[in-house]
C-alpha cells in the first residue's frame, strides 16, 4: 500500500472509533467504579480549600514559577475570599480533585483572583495530593495554559 493511501486509511479508521465511541457518553445503565475502588486506588484523602498547606505550596509553586519563567520576584502575600467551587465534578470515577478560588494579595500590591485545584494523587511521584492554579492577570502564556482568564483552571 502507498504511504498516501495508508495514511488515509489510518486517519478513517481513527475518525470511525471516534464516531462510535465518544468520550463523555454514558449510558444511564453503566456501572460506575469509584476511584476509591480501582487496582491503583485514590483515597480522595485531600485538604480543604482554606488548609495552611494548601496555601502554602500554592505561594510556593507561584514564587518558583514567577522567578523561574518570567524573572519577577513576584509572590503571594496573603489570601482571602477563599471558597469551594466544586468536588469531584465529573462523577466518582475521576480523580478526585477540589476546585476552589480565592482572592489572592500579591507583593506588587494589587489583588488578583486565583483559581485552583487541589488534586490526588498530583504530588512527587503521584504518591501525594498536589495544586494546580492561574492567577488571573498573570497567566502570561495565554494560548498554552489556562486560556482566556483562567477558565480551563476552573471545573
Amino acid at each position: 500500500m502507498r504511504p498516501n493511501r495508508l495514511f488515509a486509511a489510518f486517519t478513517l479508521g481513527l475518525a470511525l472509533a471516534g464516531a462510535l465511541q465518544p468520550a463523555f457518553a454514558r449510558s444511564g445503565r453503566e456501572e460506575i467504579t469509584p476511584a476509591e475502588e480501582r487496582e491503583f486506588n485514590y483515597d480522595a484523602n485531600i485538604p480543604g480549600c482554606q488548609a495552611p498547606e494548601v496555601l502554602e505550596r500554592l505561594s510556593t509553586h507561584f514564587a518558583e514559577k514567577e522567578a523561574k519563567f518570567w524573572n519577577s520576584s513576584l509572590t503571594i502575600l496573603s489570601y482571602d475570599h477563599i471558597e469551594r467551587t466544586a468536588w469531584r465534578p465529573w462523577g466518582l470515577d475521576f480523580v478526585p480533585r477540589r476546585y476552589c478560588s480565592a482572592v489572592a494579595t500579591t507583593s506588587d500590591g494589587v489583588r488578583r483572583k486565583v483559581d485552583y485545584s487541589v488534586r490526588d494523587g498530583l504530588g512527587i511521584i503521584g504518591a501525594d495530593w498536589g495544586v494546580e492554579f492561574c492567577v488571573h492577570g498573570l497567566d502570561r502564556n495565554l494560548a498554552y495554559a489556562y486560556a482566556t482568564a483562567c477558565r480551563e483552571a476552573r471545573p
